[in-house]
């Protein structure tokens, strides 16, 4: 029996849905490039399901804006009737500027529109202070402008740090380690560079970088994971190709995650967790306590174990064993296409890469890899921030 005081819902009671935006057809046809160039037009379209006249008028559009180029240099043998010029990426004239804040430097880097790293460089902090912070990355930029070329067209800036980051507005909500609390880094270096300033965490920066141009970028745009552990550690997850962000953009906060038998005190004040655990930071330390390196950082222990220091290789082992742990309980909860860890010992060193694996259980383990940018990985993000906006919707010609 219905209750009296039901009604049928009627449309007039429902909300007014938001304009639906239709895919960018550029960028559609952008991807595809990336994906499968060089490739001709014909191809294009049958990629994109585009009328090959659609084709046609985005590939001029995006030919004109200087983001892509014609490669007569890959075109097959000549056949009958009119030759078809293969499509690709321009990387010579164009790029974007990747930035990353790390707790004892920032790096900034020039890269092309594959996600190669031109030019790069690294600096230590000299002192925390965000102003302090980003008035001397503003120099660094420029000259890493020059150093890739004045003549190369710069699209776009990105930068990627830990904490809790709200790429919505282009802030460093809260970073402990650094004691940044609601910097606007974006706004302030548009405002110094007269770029356009995109900001994201570690873990989605890696992630979209992962879906750009990884070694399984197929499979990360269907479903992926990416475990993020330096001296921040924090989680990224996608699925159907859309990263998560959260309503307050705080997804992926992973730092305080129970770890057995770890005696070492988290920012938070606590003993045991996660990111207290496997930071760089703590991994140095026991590595000079120990007189194992030289070089007082994640690198100098890398280099150590892969020059065959025992010593050195049993510390990242130690770290990889509890980074596994966090990426079994993290593939439990999420059951992904391809689960990437982005640590200093897997990214370059196969037996901490098992080490990783050997933590899941054998049916998964091989969904687990390492960075696919070992060498740039901090570069990468920053980029990968900048081009996952270019290839989302390709900026139109630059005004002369």
């Amino acid at each position: 029996m219905i209750h009296p005081s039901a009604r049928t819902t009627r449309r007039g009671d429902l909300p007014v849905p938001g304009p639906r935006r239709p895919p960018d057809s550029a960028g559609t046809v952008l991807r595809a490039i990336l994906d499968h160039g060089p490739i001709a037009r014909s191809s294009v379209a049958r990629a994109t399901r585009l009328s090959a006249a659609s084709v046609s008028g985005v590939t001029a559009s995006l030919l004109d804006r200087g983001l892509i180029r014609e490669a007569p240099e890959a075109a097959g043998p000549p056949g009958i009737g009119r030759p078809h010029v293969p499509l690709d990426i321009e990387c010579d004239a164009v790029g974007v500027i990747g930035v990353h804040i790390a707790v004892p430097r920032t790096t900034v880097a020039l890269l092309d529109l594959r996600g190669r790293v031109v030019a790069q460089r690294q600096d230590p902090h000299d002192g925390r202070d965000p102003e302090r912070v980003l008035a001397a990355l503003v120099a660094r930029i420029a000259a890493v402008r020059r150093q890739g070329g004045a003549q190369r067209r710069i699209l776009a800036l990105g930068l990627a740090t830990g904490g809790w980051v709200d790429a919505s507005r282009g802030t460093v909500v809260e970073h402990p380690a650094l004691g940044w609390q609601d910097v606007p880094v974006g706004a302030v270096l548009a405002g110094a560079t007269g770029l356009p300033v995109r900001v994201d965490s570690n873990s989605r920066a890696l992630l979209r970088a992962e879906q750009l141009f990884g070694a399984a970028a197929a499979q990360a745009r269907e479903s992926a994971v990416l475990l993020f552990a330096g001296n921040v550690v924090d989680v990224a997850f996608a699925t159907g190709g859309v990263i998560h962000q959260g309503p307050r953009s705080a997804s992926g906060a992973v730092a305080h995650l129970p770890v057995e038998g770890c005696d070492e005190l988290c920012s938070c004040g606590r003993t045991g967790c996660l990111q207290a655990a496997v930071s760089e930071r703590v991994l140095v330390r026991r590595a000079l306590a120990a007189g194992l390196i030289e070089r007082p950082d994640i690198h100098g222990i890398v280099d150590a174990a892969q020059r065959g220091g025992a010593g050195a290789l049993a510390l990242l082992r130690d770290r990889a064993r509890l980074v596994g742990r966090a990426a079994a309980l993290l593939h439990d909860l999420f059951d992904p296409e391809v689960l990437v860890v982005a640590e200093g010992g897997a990214n370059r060193i196969p037996e901490c890469l098992a080490t990783v694996r050997a933590q899941l259980s054998p049916d998964v383990a091989a969904t687990v890899r390492a960075s696919s940018f070992p060498d740039h990985v901090l570069a990468t993000a920053g980029g990968a921030v900048a081009l996952d906006q270019v290839y989302a919707t390709p900026p139109q010609p630059a005004v002369t």
